[in-house]
């Protein structure tokens, strides 16, 4: 698959707070934007470690007694944990949602095709600096079982 870096609106993850940096994109995407997400193991999660973790081993175990192959899935891997999180902004049941999602792309680290492309400027605020307690999307992946 030929990726046009010019078509996509780039958005560098790099140690910015999960929810806002998925929330933006959500946003550029039902505005009708493709974008690329870069460096996504490297989000940051706010907040205490162990709660946080308690709560994705919680949504990892549920299951529908009935029927399990009807569960929710929540992947391990970083970049579709990043994805699976912009899914729940997106009205991704209706065709507009659909169109938007399919427009996302997520990388762990920066992939040749966007090697020297300028990231768009999204509100940043150092989430070290502001949390005291965090968790990047890499450790947190490799607690829920992703090994790589």
């Amino acid at each position: 698959m030929k990726i046009d870096s010019k078509e996509y609106v780039v958005v560098d993850a790099d140690s910015q707070v999960l929810g806002r940096v998925a929330s933006r994109a959500a946003k550029m995407l039902m505005d009708g934007r493709k974008v690329a997400v870069l460096n996504a193991e490297k989000a940051v999660i706010s907040g205490n470690k162990i709660n946080i973790i308690k709560k994705y081993r919680t949504r990892l175990n549920l299951q529908d007694k009935a029927n399990p192959e009807h569960s929710p899935y929540w992947p391990r891997r970083p970049d579709m944990f990043f994805k699976r999180i912009v899914r729940g902004m997106l009205p991704y049941r209706m065709p507009k949602g659909k169109d938007a999602y399919r427009k996302l792309l997520v990388f762990t680290g920066v992939p040749e095709e966007f090697k020297g492309v300028k990231a768009a400027e999204i509100e940043r605020k150092d989430a070290r600096a502001m949390y005291v307690k965090t968790i990047t999307l890499k450790e947190l992946s490799a607690l829920l079982g992703y090994s790589r």
